[in-house]
């Protein structure tokens, strides 16, 4: 790293010295970075995150304006063959992207990733950096957009060549683990914000359990079996347009059985975050 930063002018290491108060916390790591850092334009990706074009930097940056001081990207996760964990992961992510630029798209916008996001420096010191949650571990990416992001600061950027990837996780338990950390952090997002993502997940929940119990105890099927199917037809439509533009199309086709597999997951950390707590980073 030593060698990189001498051959490159534009290249500067921070070296985080023990704290106490903050060791092991990536928001210090960030907020020292961010102190030296010399230009007004931030661009943020993660360690494992690979650029999917040397655009990158030109795609993002160019969504800034005199009032746009946050874009928010895609930050997409590596193809795996023959891998059910990986689409699951990857249907997910797709998800959760179609949800955080819609929200924002309509003037809501919530969150971000720290796979592929940026804003203004001013930004980050006008709302005193990540004091507010200095103190939990994840957000430095969902928490702080939540605080800062409103109707006329943000942009999007969804370019095939803006997008970052990521590595995911090649073990079930890892991806749980992972997840629990990141659904921890929505207890803290404006009361708007999980009122809104709440009623999504709640009615997509209670759909699949009314709807497989009216069709085992027989209940008028053919009206079931309809409207299950008019459901699938607008929800494939919403998802396969956001896929093919996330080049995730080889999801389209599984997604009613992803979906079945993702609610249940989602509600056994929801139980598992109530009895305890994520403690670990990793």
């Amino acid at each position: 790293m030593k060698t990189f930063e001498a051959e490159n002018d534009n290249i500067k290491l921070v070296d985080v010295k023990v704290n106490e108060a903050f060791w092991g916390n990536k928001k210090y790591a960030l907020t020292l970075g961010i102190k030296v850092s010399k230009h007004d334009f931030l661009v943020f990706t993660d360690a494992d995150c690979t650029p999917n074009s040397k655009k990158w930097l030109e795609q993002i940056s160019s969504n800034f304006s005199n009032e746009k001081s946050i874009v928010l990207g895609y930050g997409a996760y590596a193809k795996k063959k023959f891998s059910l964990l990986n689409k699951l992961i990857r249907f997910e992510t797709v998800m959760t992207a179609l949800q955080y630029f819609s929200y924002a798209n309509v003037g809501l916008p919530y969150m971000g990733v720290g796979r592929n996001m940026a804003y203004r420096k001013d930004l980050f010191f006008n709302n005193c950096g990540f004091n507010s949650h200095m103190s939990i571990k994840s957000g430095d990416d969902d928490l702080f957009i939540n605080e800062v992001a409103n109707t006329s600061n943000t942009s999007l950027c969804f370019t095939k060549e803006s997008f970052t990837v990521s590595e995911p996780k090649t073990t079930f338990k890892a991806w749980i683990l992972q997840k629990r950390r990141h659904i921890s952090t929505a207890n803290f997002y404006k009361l708007n914000h999980k009122v809104l993502l709440g009623v999504f997940y709640i009615t997509q929940l209670l759909f699949w359990i009314f709807g497989i119990s009216l069709l085992i105890i027989g209940f008028s099927w053919p009206l079931i079996v309809s409207l299950i199917g008019l459901r699938l037809i607008i929800q494939w439509f919403c998802f396969g347009f956001t896929a093919k533009k996330f080049e995730e199309t080889d999801l389209i086709i599984l997604m009613p059985i992803l979906e079945l597999f993702l609610i249940t997951t989602q509600l056994s950390i929801f139980i598992a975050n109530l009895i305890s707590k994520p403690k670990h980073w990793k």
